[in-house]
């Protein structure tokens, strides 16, 4: 009995030591969860509520910038994290072993664009790509090039969101994956050299399988941050040109910012939850599944 209670009381006690957290996660994260759900059935006028089932979810299959907005999504989160992690690979990779002045060195350089906020990223690129007066058409003029409205057109405007995205987001990932590989016992690579592999063979056959629990995590974290991605396609194209830019979360924001209509915005960010949990479901179970074996 004395050892069911002392048991019994370590385990209060560390309920007790976790139960603020836990209030805070309940009220911040899982209500807004289910009260984002229930007003996606609503629609909501100011002050009143009525219910009106799905309507908004087929309103949006409907809409054919909800349908822009969505594939404009997918091909964002696909190509920045792709990019990310085949990046992140190749320089982790290449420095992982050099002098750790060196490692210290690429890692500072890579990580300082993710230490800068988004807002004075965003800025920092619309006054280098601005038409009129940004640096790069004016070094474009210069040469004798045709200046280019890349934040205009309807073809490259995807690409540059893409770029900017990929190298604000890509040091973190470097810097994880470096720890990861210096993580990795020497005595493999020793004997791999003793097994004559080259430095190819290394990397592909015991550096990347070894990571890959780290590879899941970056997946996962960067399917989550593009899909949020908001801030530089509200400073740099307001979702232009004609809805080319425009992503789930700049859509949800219109709807509920501009348009007033929280019902429509609530079924967004509930499709958005959905697509989320679709991506990251799988890698997660591929993580535990890892860590088992």
């Amino acid at each position: 009995m004395k050892i069911n209670e002392k048991s019994l009381k370590q385990n209060l006690t560390g309920y007790l030591f976790i139960m603020p957290q836990l209030l805070l996660f309940l009220i911040f994260m899982v209500y807004p969860i289910f009260e984002g759900i229930r007003l996606s059935l609503y629609k909501i006028d100011y002050k009143t509520e009525t219910f009106v089932g799905l309507q908004n979810y087929i309103t949006l299959f409907k809409d054919p910038v909800f349908t822009q907005a969505t594939i404009n999504t997918i091909i964002f989160v696909v190509c920045i994290v792709a990019l990310t992690v085949v990046f992140a690979l190749f320089v982790a990779s290449a420095v992982f072993d050099k002098d750790a002045r060196y490692v210290s060195f690429i890692r500072g350089s890579y990580y300082i664009p993710v230490m800068v906020s988004m807002v004075v990223m965003s800025m920092i690129w619309s006054f280098l790509l601005n038409p009129a007066n940004g640096l790069i058409p004016y070094l474009a003029r210069q040469a004798g090039l045709p200046a280019v409205n890349f934040l205009g057109n309807r073809t490259l405007v995807k690409p540059v969101i893409i770029f900017i995205t990929f190298t604000t987001n890509v040091g973190q990932a470097i810097i994880l994956y470096i720890a990861a590989m210096i993580g990795v016992p020497k005595e493999i690579f020793e004997a791999a050299e003793v097994d004559g592999a080259n430095r190819l063979e290394v990397i592909f056959k015991i550096l990347i399988p070894l990571v890959r629990p780290t590879t899941i995590y970056i997946t996962i974290i960067n399917i989550i941050a593009v899909l949020k991605i908001f801030v530089v396609i509200q400073l740099l194209t307001g979702g232009g040109p004609n809805n080319a830019s425009t992503t789930l979360m700049y859509y949800l924001y219109n709807n509920a910012f501009k348009y007033n209509r929280l019902g429509i915005a609530s079924a967004v960010g509930v499709i958005m939850f959905i697509i989320t949990l679709i991506l990251s479901v799988p890698q997660l179970k591929a993580m535990l599944r890892g860590q088992e074996q």
